[in-house]
């Protein structure tokens, strides 16, 4: 999980990095600071392999929401989320009528921040008291296939535990398998997804039509 932050504040960025570092307990997660808009783009230039910007309205050089406009102009498949000190309802309506994946205020708790960033990285829209699905958002993976990837049936089961957030070990005693055949087909499922994460992986089944199936004997 690879997260970048756009903050002019480095207190704000370095509380975000740290609170962020608890958004996978599966799977690490690094965290990049910007301290401008220069900077931010820059660094997206740099990591193709982004998974969400979280990027404050207020930057010294550019407005956070045309910055976020070249951003998605840029990396389509990225999505941004702003963060912002108070909750001013026409610019979180902005905000989202220009495509941000989330608003999130400042004065929000890490606990809420982080499940409010599991939701948005599973494909939902967040503004303060509401979540909206969003199936065809811009920030689907462009190299996604055009028909709908097919599982074999232990694929499937292990989709099914990943689903419910099983880790690699539990997998393996659970399919009664090894460990390296559990990654095996971990890493397929993955690639046949077009996916680098989990949390995308999920996301990914989902819009395709995978769900959580009646459990099965291997």
């Amino acid at each position: 999980m690879k997260i970048l932050v756009v903050d002019d504040h480095a207190l704000v960025r370095e509380g975000l990095a740290q609170v962020l570092l608890g958004l996978d307990e599966n799977e690490a997660t690094l965290v990049l600071q910007a301290a401008n808009c220069a900077e931010a783009f820059a660094l997206a230039r740099g990591h193709a392999d982004l998974d969400l910007v979280l990027l404050d309205y207020h930057l010294p050089d550019m407005n956070g929401l045309t910055a976020m406009e070249i951003l998605a102009e840029r990396h389509p498949e990225l999505p941004v989320v702003i963060l912002s000190g108070s909750a001013n309802p026409s610019i979180m309506q902005q905000a989202l009528n220009k495509g941000a994946a989330g608003f999130i205020t400042k004065s929000s708790l890490s606990h809420e921040l982080l499940q409010t960033l599991r939701q948005i990285l599973n494909g939902e829209v967040f503004k303060p008291g509401r979540f909206t699905p969003v199936s065809n958002r811009r920030f689907s993976n462009s190299n996604r296939p055009e028909a709908a990837p097919v599982l074999t049936e232990r694929q499937k089961i292990i989709l099914d535990l990943l689903f419910d957030g099983k880790t690699n070990p539990e997998i393996s005693e659970l399919m009664n398998l090894s460990l390296d055949t559990v990654k095996f087909h971990i890493s397929n499922i993955f690639r046949i997804f077009s996916v680098k994460t989990r949390m995308h992986l999920v996301q990914e089944a989902r819009r395709w039509g995978y769900e959580r199936s009646p459990p099965s004997m291997v």
